[in-house]
């Protein structure tokens, strides 16, 4: 790697605690990953608009109800943590938009006739 040195570049990512262990595992390794820049965890409400920009690039919206909910869940899982996942911030807040979606589909599979409003509507029971 020394002769490509200007030519070759790494980029390494990860959660602070974890990266802090990986570079300790080997004294060479601070010295070559020099430039560290830590990105803070999203705030509740910065939170909230990543899930409602996730559901609306879905083409989905939240009931009030449904946004209540989720406001809940977010609250409760930056103070309690996420209960068995990692949390993992803004991940854990698309892959909750994305349970929604299924738990949506999954309810609506034996309504009649739904109209358009139902079926681009998330409400608060698609929150489990």
């Amino acid at each position: 790697m020394e002769d490509y040195k200007d030519q070759f570049i790494t980029i390494l990512a990860g959660y602070e605690r974890e990266m802090k262990w990986f570079l300790s595992t080997n004294p060479g390794l601070p010295s070559r990953f020099p430039i560290q820049i830590h990105f803070p965890d999203y705030d509740a409400q910065a939170l909230f608009q990543i899930a409602k920009q996730a559901a609306a690039s879905r083409q989905y919206r939240l009931s009030t109800d449904a946004e209540l909910k989720l406001r809940r869940h977010i609250k409760h899982a930056l103070t309690e943590g996420a209960g068995s996942e990692p949390f993992s911030n803004a991940r854990w807040v698309r892959n909750m938009i994305e349970r929604a979606v299924r738990q949506h589909a999954v309810r609506l599979f034996d309504v009649q006739s739904p109209q358009r409003d139902d079926l681009l509507t998330l409400q608060a029971v698609d929150f489990v």
